[in-house]
């Protein structure tokens, strides 16, 4: 394999569509209510791009560090883990990363507020060293909050509330209370990826001291914990299309849950955590899908 495939494989461009699925939604419901700008959009993803090839340059080396990416481990061998990329190279990788999405952060927020709304220029200029940091901290240091099972409660607030509401707010400069019911849609099917990939890994974390919330509830819950996630992004995405309802073509995202549905009636029935791998995509891509439906429903 090549430096450059080795680089593209480390930066695991597979988890991007998860990570766009917040700009989506959030860009998608300003269109719907005639506030949109071509070059928000295309900072604002070029941004979240650049955040989670930070957060995954900096897992795959905070979990090299530590060991937990070992033999043990079920899915896809890590570039620390293989020895493919050094720790060193990993750290100057992180910093580059992070210099390029600082300025793509900077640029946008330019663009967004100019010099007319300063106090909320320096508001997302905090958001965004947030951003990176929660990136970088999730397995690196050595108080990870990845380690203490926070990890679903940071994906929570960057990929669901951050993301639509603070998108949404690049456009409008306001925001409705409404917004987060979608917002917490997306955040929610964000952590069901998450939830299943501790579920995967538990027994592995467990060795290593990762103690995600999956190792602290066991199995059985966790699968409990998935239904709640992914039914409660249901009920929210429904909730705010009945609350701002215009015509049918809202209710296109219902499309999204039959991959869903199928994938948690499989997780539910799972004993063999080796199966769970495959369907990491299968729900990162649904909720990819879920934001593109929802978002088209909401402009037709």
């Amino acid at each position: 394999m090549s430096k450059t495939s080795i680089w593209i494989s480390a930066a695991r461009l597979r988890t991007l569509p998860l990570s766009l699925s917040g700009i989506i939604v959030g860009s998608f419901i300003a269109a719907s209510q005639g506030s949109f700008d071509t070059s928000i959009c295309v900072l604002a993803l070029l941004t979240t791009v650049g955040f989670q090839v930070i957060s995954n340059f900096a897992n795959d080396y905070g979990d090299g560090v530590k060991g937990t990416d070992n033999q043990d481990r079920i899915g896809p061998e890590r570039a620390l883990q293989s020895g493919a990329i050094s720790p060193e190279a990993m750290l100057k990788a992180i910093k580059i990363t992070g210099v390029i999405s600082t300025l793509l952060a900077l640029g946008l927020i330019y663009v967004a507020f100019g010099t007319t709304y300063i106090w909320y220029s320096l508001i997302f200029i905090g958001l965004g060293v947030l951003s990176i940091l929660a990136a970088i901290k999730y397995t690196m240091g050595d108080h990870a909050y990845g380690y203490s099972g926070f990890g679903d409660l940071f994906v929570f607030l960057f990929f669901g509330l951050l993301s639509v509401c603070g998108t949404y707010f690049l456009y409008t400069k306001s925001l409705d209370l409404t917004i987060f019911l979608p917002a917490i849609s997306v955040g929610t099917l964000s952590v069901g990826v998450l939830n299943l990939n501790n579920m995967r890994d538990q027994e592995s974390d467990a060795k290593a001291g990762k103690n995600t919330i999956v190792v602290k509830i066991g199995n059985e819950f966790a699968r409990y914990y998935h239904f709640y996630l992914l039914g409660s992004s249901f009920l929210l995405a429904l909730l705010y299309n009945v609350i701002h309802f215009k015509s049918a073509y809202q209710f296109l995202f219902l499309l999204a849950y039959i991959p869903i549905v199928k994938h948690f009636l499989f997780v539910y029935e799972n004993k063999d955590p080796r199966l769970l791998d495959p369907e990491l995509k299968k729900l990162a891509l649904s909720t990819f899908l879920f934001a593109i439906l929802f978002g088209i429903g909401l402009i037709l």
